[in-house]
């Protein structure tokens, strides 16, 4: 039974986060002073540095520092961003350059920029997750940038939108595959101060191309403990607080809490390179021993949906063309097999989740050891495979705004994010013909055989689709609550 805490206790857990100086002091309450800077509490610390090229990128796009070719609409076609139009010829694409933009160290945005920053995306180590797999050259011909891949891709341009491939200036780019963002994005705000993992300060850029931004600055703080930044929303010590945990959303004035269907999928992924995962009628056994509707009642308060595959409601033509599973492997008894089930923290439901999955795995005869830690000391171990077993809360839809990527990544042999050490040919050639697929129809019924197959291998089980709560202060006006976790503070947000 999960114990909530008293909520007398809320605010004062806040007042003592604010006097511990938790919180960032790079400005005053914008409340208090008038001077339109918005507070935020992020979920995850930097794990990078900042580097665009990591799972960091998202945290500056959602801060409108850095800025991308090409925009996604909310169905995931591509929209003009710092590419104002773009053609194809074949494995060819000729981008043309938005004029008068300027990045926040002064220079102005080039044909040679943009050449710049994805040549060295492509030399990055590791690569940008959006290229796992993909051939890519960038050259300058004219006033155009021109893209050609290996391989026919028809999402190039979506490819394009990932935050990990954001446009610097050549000044953010030093030695050794260093990148640094501050004061070298392009976005309506320049960031201009991080403060290693705890806080970072960003300013309003007035030399911004587009519209100005309604908001004078952002203060970030990075608070892991999700009581902590739900707290915060309720003292006021912040504007905005990211992915506010379930067990704390029904002590919220429900003016300020925002539940939206994420493409996000918690599963549990099994070792099927090493260890007892290695025999499919073992993994076979974890998947009719998971009751993924017990989780979601017990952990989640109801606040998320079961899994019926990968894909879920954030994306309702999946389930609208999802066929009947077939060719299940047939479980075995454990027999007391011994595993390992491990996990993060930074994600508040997580080890209850990994709690309740022990107890369904116990009661199915294996027995179970739990790693819990924060996600930046375990995932070089979960991408080692060194877990028989690992939780993972995972975007479907990060990159492109297409599902292939999050497949291509963490599903196939070569993929750069694959826990679950799978490499099966059918897999393979599934995603790959998903890959190849033009956008459309055709492309979403081959992205649901690659997802089957993935399935069939029960490496990889979907137990719940998260619906990530967001906490805005009744102050906040017009923050962004984006499915896919690139935006958050935009040129309109601004505190009333």
């Amino acid at each position: 039974m999960r114990r909530r805490l008293p909520l007398m206790l809320v605010p004062l857990l806040a007042l003592s986060l604010l006097s511990a100086g938790c919180f960032a002091e790079n400005g005053k309450a914008a409340d208090a002073t008038g001077d339109g800077r918005i507070k935020v509490a992020m979920l995850l610390p930097p794990r990078s540095g900042l580097t665009p090229f990591s799972d960091d990128a998202f945290k500056l796009s959602r801060w409108s520092t850095a800025e991308t070719l090409v925009n996604l609409d909310a169905n995931g076609d591509a929209l003009p961003g710092l590419a104002t139009e773009w053609k194809r010829t074949g494995q060819t694409w000729e981008f043309t350059i938005r004029p008068g933009v300027t990045f926040h160290d002064g220079t102005t945005l080039t044909a040679q920029s943009v050449v710049n920053t994805l040549s060295r995306a492509m030399k990055a180590s590791p690569k940008p997750r959006i290229l796992d797999g993909v051939e890519l050259t960038a050259k300058v011909q004219g006033d155009k940038v021109i893209v050609t891949t290996a391989d026919p891709d028809p999402l190039v341009p979506q490819r394009l939108s990932s935050p990990q491939l954001a446009i610097f200036a050549a000044s953010a780019y030093g030695a050794n595959g260093k990148v640094s963002p501050v004061g070298t994005g392009s976005g309506p705000f320049k960031l201009v101060k991080v403060n290693g993992t705890a806080t970072a300060a960003l300013d309003r850029y007035d030399g911004y191309w587009g519209k100005k931004a309604a908001a004078s600055g952002i203060d970030v703080t990075f608070v892991p403990d999700g009581t902590a930044r739900a707290a915060a929303i309720r003292s006021g010590e912040a504007h905005i607080a990211e992915a506010v945990p379930v067990s704390q959303a029904a002590l919220l004035d429900p003016e300020t809490i925002t539940q939206v269907p994420m493409p996000r999928t918690n599963t549990l992924h099994l070792n099927a390179k090493s260890g007892p995962f290695k025999n499919p009628g073992l993994r076979a056994a974890v998947r009719d021993a998971i009751d993924a509707e017990e989780i979601v009642k017990s952990v989640y308060e109801g606040r998320a949906d079961v899994a019926a595959g990968l894909l879920g409601p954030a994306l309702p033509w999946a389930a609208e063309i999802r066929k009947p599973r077939t060719g299940t492997t047939a479980a075995v008894d454990p027999k007391g097999t011994t595993i390992t089930l491990a996990t993060f923290s930074d994600r508040a439901e997580l080890p209850e989740v990994a709690s309740v999955l022990q107890q369904q795995l116990q009661k199915a005869g294996f027995k179970v050891n739990q790693v819990v830690r924060e996600y930046a000391h375990i995932e070089e171990d979960a991408l080692a495979g060194k877990f028989d077993a690992f939780i993972l809360s995972r975007a479907t839809v990060l990159d492109s705004g297409d599902p292939v990527a999050y497949l291509q990544s963490d599903f196939t042999c070569e993929g750069g994010f694959n826990i679950a050490q799978l490499c099966d040919p059918n897999v393979d050639q599934a995603v790959r013909t998903a890959s190849a697929t033009e956008p459309g129809d055709k492309r979403r019924t081959a992205i649901m055989a690659a997802e089957a197959a993935v399935l069939r291998t029960d490496a990889a089980i979907p137990m719940l689709h998260e619906r990530v709560i967001q906490g805005d202060a009744t102050s906040v006006a017009d923050s962004a609550k984006d499915p896919r976790e690139r935006t958050l503070i935009t040129v309109d947000t601004k505190l009333r």
